[in-house]
């Protein structure tokens, strides 16, 4: 599946008209229907004006790829987290509302509780070994303390839960790392929990919460596993079109550098060297052209006669 195309698919194409000719040379193609520009994500040339334009450094940064697919996941477990926040923020207000609706909750119990049980009886269930009859029983038992206190508890998780599911939504990174924190936290609770009794609810919990844990330090390089933040970036920028196309740029220039020098002429010396022959002379030692004059070789014996010279 290609999740960069789907991602265009969902939101859009994300194109961009950089300030750099070069770059836009790039990221731009003549069609019959006009300039057509390179989507940041997808990379498909899309016919029209620009979505945005400006410098290279102000484009915006785009989920490619796996980015896509990861941020998809994310919000999967975003979603798990604002359900988990919706369930305890109800349980947070009935137990705060328990509080001051106990007496009338009392009242109605022993009135119709005789009534309901005769009933249930009747159609072969016994009410009174109901858990939650002996809940509701037991929390008519709780001082006011007890009772605010665990309205309190249970706020306070929807409130954790909501954070992580904001955090996980938007991408980012240090919704991730609270996440990553607050579900470890549980995690040796959820373990003592299923080793007293194990029921789908509680190793349902658990498994999302493991996979979350794991899904964020493997593909998210969390607390620097596999090369933590700097590969992360890493990898991200190599799959960057724009980045690449700004590659392509520099190792043009540098070519084009590269074989200006190489083809440059060396600066030509206006004189002799030192101790070499003056433009156009013999070099030092050389035989003059022409005949050899007579005479004697000086330091030796003469040489030979010249034509026509009398002996």
């Amino acid at each position: 599946m290609d999740w960069s195309l789907l991602g265009c698919g969902r939101s859009g194409h994300v194109t961009y008209a950089p300030a750099e000719a070069e770059l836009r040379a790039l990221l731009s193609a003549p069609t019959a229907a006009g300039p057509a520009w390179q989507c940041l994500r997808c990379g498909t040339f899309v016919p029209g004006e620009p979505t945005a334009s400006g410098p290279a450094a102000s484009a915006p940064d785009v989920r490619r790829g796996k980015d896509v697919r990861g941020a998809f996941i994310l919000r999967i477990f975003a979603i798990e987290r604002y359900v988990r926040a919706l369930v305890f923020g109800i349980a947070a207000f009935a137990v705060w509302r328990f509080e001051y609706a106990r007496a009338s909750i009392e009242q109605t119990l022993d009135r119709k509780y005789p009534a309901i049980r005769t009933l249930l009886a009747q159609l072969g269930y016994d009410v009174d070994k109901s858990k939650l009859v002996g809940l509701i029983r037991h929390a008519l038992t709780l001082s006011s303390t007890t009772i605010s206190l665990i309205a309190a508890l249970l706020a306070a998780y929807a409130v954790i839960e909501l954070i992580e599911g904001t955090g996980l939504w938007l991408g980012k990174r240090w919704g991730e790392y609270f996440a990553l924190i607050a579900t470890s936290l549980g995690l040796p609770y959820e373990i003592y929990d299923l080793t007293s009794k194990i029921t789908v609810t509680r190793v349902a919990f658990f498994a999302v919460n493991l996979a979350l844990v794991l899904y964020l330090v493997l593909t998210r390089r969390l607390f620097g596993v596999r090369g933590g933040k700097t590969a992360y970036q890493a990898r991200r920028r190599s799959e960057s079109i724009l980045q690449n196309a700004t590659l392509a740029v520099a190792a043009e220039r540098a070519a084009a550098e590269r074989a200006s020098a190489g083809s440059a002429p060396g600066a030509a010396s206006a004189g002799p060297a030192p101790g070499g022959p003056a433009p156009g002379g013999p070099a030092p030692g050389a035989v003059p052209a022409g005949p050899v004059p007579a005479g004697p070789v000086p330091g030796g014996s003469a040489g030979p006669a010249a034509p026509g010279a009398s002996r």
